[in-house]
């Protein structure tokens, strides 16, 4: 990604009036964050921190959750997809939603059922201890890369086209923002998120307006000439049907994209803590669906403003970044579109990756404190003082982590969090199927050796197929390696009589 040099050019000419607009803007923001943190954290607990009392309206975690699933990543990347592969993660976007569906109708049903603080615990329930903590273990390291690389690309842009002209160094940006987070989380966790993050959804969904309007005014179009605009566009294939080996392929994208929602939603315990905390399982099930349903248009406005944006370049003879993620902040930083852009600019990708940053850091904690360290036979002070130094420790953590994002510096950060998404998150799809479909009870002391070596063995083929075929794996290697996962439990349960009733 060539966003250093793009931000570092605009640094040398963004004025310090611009600046300071922009710094005040951030201010008044995390100001607005934490009146609602206090407002929502008196009398909070222990539960009210992991569960949020489970007092939470439906449909304010439904809207929530539309911020936190899109990302700062979503609102840069998802623009600049657009000249590489066209509208075709619509394709994806569409098995993003059959993906809800399932989870309202498999395992919300189930998590209710069990009563279940972190979904984790099943497979405690269903198979054993070794595999429950392998479970766990695999969302912490994949939710923990994934969280800090949404955060960090967002990171990498206020540092460039705003704090790189007042030369703080880009560590003291990175600790300043995870702070604000961790200040907003720390007393309440999920029951402030839930709230925050329907204001966080709500001023992304202006800034997207916005952009929208403004590009349309540049062009001099109407709602109509847009659709035409974009209809007419040759970036405006959304299907591919024709090319099986292409990334694209409309059956590989769909099914990746329900298999993504099944894993990186109802399998993540950071998504699923929300909807742990609405009242009952009918108004959870309400949320999956309004959220799912709403997920679609919205990327699609991306989508179609990545389009207008290369239309726009096109239109003035602009020459554009050569990386995607760079074409969205290139009209925005550099005030071709407004300044009222500039800032909302600014909002949206602040909002868009701390609706998703500071969930990920309460669920992590989370995870951390009842699955792995335990809070059987302790007291309610106890716990406390354990969920603090969770807490704060895990913030360290995500700072180191966005750090050596910045050394890596790849060139596509939502390829990338997909793509780690397919080897990490796969053996837990393994775990959860096997646990659901079948009555086999595997050796569990055996499991964690199966769901480490999985990763490994897709990683070995990918590259020998790629070598000999040419053929490249896309984000189906998630269900590969969940079918590698289940077929490694499977031969576990051989000659093991215990059933999932212990006889």
């Amino acid at each position: 990604m060539q966003t250093y040099l793009i931000f570092l050019t605009f640094a040398t000419k963004i004025k310090n009036m611009n600046g300071i607009y922009i710094l005040l803007t951030i201010l008044v923001y995390f100001s607005l964050l934490l009146v609602v943190a206090k407002l929502t954290s008196k009398r909070a607990d222990n539960d009210a921190f992991f569960r949020g009392n489970r007092k939470s309206p439906w449909y304010v975690v439904a809207f929530g959750m539309v911020g936190a699933s899109l990302s700062g990543v979503t609102f840069v990347s998802v623009p600049g997809m657009v000249r590489g592969i066209d509208m075709t993660y619509m394709q994806t976007c569409m098995g993003f939603f059959v993906g809800y569906l399932i989870i309202a109708h498999v395992l919300l049903p189930l998590y209710y059922r069990l009563n279940l603080t972190t979904i984790y615990t099943y497979l405690k329930e269903r198979i054993g201890l070794c595999s429950y903590k392998t479970g766990a273990s695999f969302f912490l390291l994949s939710k923990i890369i994934g969280a800090a690389a949404r955060l960090y690309l967002v990171c990498l842009i206020l540092q460039h086209y705003v704090f790189d002209a007042y030369q703080i160094p880009f560590s003291i940006t990175v600790t300043g923002i995870v702070l604000l987070i961790w200040l907003y989380t720390r007393k309440s966790g999920i029951k402030t998120i839930v709230w925050t993050d329907s204001f966080q959804t709500f001023c992304l969904l202006m800034a997207l307006g916005l952009i929208l309007y403004q590009v349309a005014m540049q062009m001099d179009l109407g709602v109509g000439g847009m659709v035409q605009a974009i209809q007419e566009s040759d970036y405006s294939r959304i299907f591919v049907f024709d090319d099986w080996a292409s990334k694209q392929n409309f059956f590989k994208q769909f099914f990746s994209g329900i298999f993504i929602t099944i894993v990186m939603t109802g399998l993540d315990q950071d998504m699923m803590q929300k909807n742990l905390t609405c009242k009952s399982l009918k108004d959870a099930q309400k949320n999956m669906y309004c959220y799912g349903l709403s997920f679609v248009p919205v990327n699609f406005l991306f989508l179609s403003l990545g389009v207008l944006l290369l239309l726009l370049a096109s239109q003035q003879g602009l020459a554009l970044p050569s990386a995607g993620d760079d074409i969205l902040p290139f009209f925005a930083a550099e005030g071709r579109l407004g300044f009222a852009v500039l800032v909302f600019f600014t909002i949206g990708i602040i909002a868009a990756a701390f609706s998703s940053a500071d969930s990920a850091l309460a669920a992590l904690t989370t995870s951390f404190c009842i699955d792995i360290v335990g809070f059987d036979n302790r007291t309610e002070e106890e716990a406390e003082r354990i969920r603090k130094k969770a807490h704060l420790g895990i913030s360290v953590v995500f700072i180191g982590i966005i750090l050596l994002f910045k050394a890596a510096n790849n060139d596509s950060i939502i390829d990338a969090i997909y793509t780690i998404a397919s080897y990490t998150y796969g053996p837990l799809l393994g775990l959860f199927v096997f646990g659901l479909f079948t009555h086999l009870k595997p050796r569990d002391r055996f499991v964690p050796y199966v769901a480490i070596a999985s990763p490994f063995i897709c990683f070995a083929i990918d590259r020998a197929v790629f070598v000999a075929t040419g053929y490249q794996f896309g984000y189906e290697m998630l269900m590969f390696n969940g079918f590698l996962t289940f077929v490694g439990l499977s031969l576990l349960s051989i000659n093991n009589k215990k059933n999932i009733y212990g006889n």
